[in-house]
């Protein structure tokens, strides 16, 4: 069984995900946040290097996918700070 989810509902359960773990640990999720922002960054980066060196079969919807994940994760950052007005919870302790 083949679910194909367009890229709006990526892009919107990536923030779900995103913001259910900024609600259970803000520490964590700030962490994880830069840790995997940075790495699917520079998976990116690294790929449309590539793909401008020699064109490959990967589809065009892989790249947009992956930049919908860096989105997300700012994205949830965002609406998380702005929310709670700056305040992070590890910082305070």
């Amino acid at each position: 069984m083949h679910i194909r989810l367009s890229l709006l509902e990526i892009f919107l359960l990536q923030i779900i995900g995103w913001l259910g773990l900024w609600l259970l640990s803000d520490y964590i999720a700030a962490l994880l946040t830069l840790i995997i922002g940075a790495i699917v960054s520079a998976v990116l980066i690294i790929a449309l290097i590539s793909e401008a060196i020699e064109r490959s079969r990967v589809p065009k919807k892989y790249f947009q996918v992956m930049a919908l994940s860096i989105l997300s994760i700012v994205v949830a950052a965002v609406i998380y700070t702005t929310l709670l007005g700056g305040h992070f919870e590890f910082i305070t302790h």
